[in-house]
């Protein structure tokens, strides 16, 4: 299913939601970063009074998207979203990538599962509440690693896939050069990248060379990774444009 398709049936989800959501709240998801953004312009268009996107932790990459009766606030803990901790020997150094292997293998659906944590000898991860006994009572081992969960998680959670820092200037704030210093690739073959379609800003297939990038915003560049914006500026004496943020590991 192409991009188009599948955000046209998901944009489906989110209206019928709203119209259920007359007397009690009715959720969508877990969505990825991008399907977030198409389900939150849903709901603004369809003129959603009360709705909510989250996915168990301020910081949330996945999350569910909540519609909700106007009398009724749309509140965290409305949400059907559990959090549940894996534990293991920190000697064994288990990634997202294995978790997320283990848990599709054993047959669960990526839309019922949002953020993975992993971290030193415990990883945290959020599930839909009607899948949290699944996990609870049939995942015991993640690859060839023996693993212990429990429901809930202690503070802090753990930094889950964490990030590479990088830093540098700029000529302007332009697509081209900003895809150039997080990839560290001259601002030519970075060019070249967009405009074969291989980068996606904001969660949308970039279309422009010169388009105007700002703090905050989200980068996808096929083959190289994800990438967020911390900081623009300042200017240097000879008028470039410092640069910082990071990259997903």
């Amino acid at each position: 299913m192409c991009d188009r398709q599948q955000d046209e049936w998901l944009i489906a989800r989110i209206r019928d939601a709203v119209r259920r959501s007359e007397h009690r709240p009715c959720f969508v998801g877990f969505l990825d970063e991008r399907e977030a953004m198409v389900a939150r312009r849903a709901a603004q268009e369809c003129g959603c009074g009360s709705w909510r996107l989250w996915g168990g932790h301020e910081e949330s990459e996945r999350v569910v998207f909540g519609a909700f009766p106007d009398y009724l606030s749309p509140e965290p803990e409305a949400f059907p979203v559990v959090a549940i901790t894996a534990e293991y020997r920190p000697c064994d150094e288990l990634t997202h990538r294995d978790f997320l292997g283990a848990f599709l293998a054993a047959g669960v659906q990526r839309a019922t599962l949002g953020d993975i944590l992993p971290g030193e000898g415990r990883c945290v991860l959020f599930v839909r509440e009607e899948n949290a006994s699944f996990f609870l009572t049939q995942i015991e081992k993640v690859g060839r690693v023996g693993v212990t969960l429990h429901a809930g998680y202690e503070e802090p959670l753990p930094q889950g896939k964490g990030f590479a820092l990088f830093e540098g200037v700029i000529a302007s704030a332009r697509l081209d050069c900003v895809v150039a210093a997080a990839t560290r690739r001259s601002r030519e073959k970075s060019a070249r990248m967009i405009t074969a379609g291989f980068v996606s800003h904001n969660h949308e297939p970039a279309v422009s060379v010169s388009a105007e990038v700002r703090e905050g915003d989200r980068l996808s560049i096929r083959g190289c990774g994800r990438y967020v914006i911390d900081r623009l500026g300042p200017v240097t004496k000879k008028g470039r444009i410092g640069i910082a943020g990071r990259k997903y590991l």
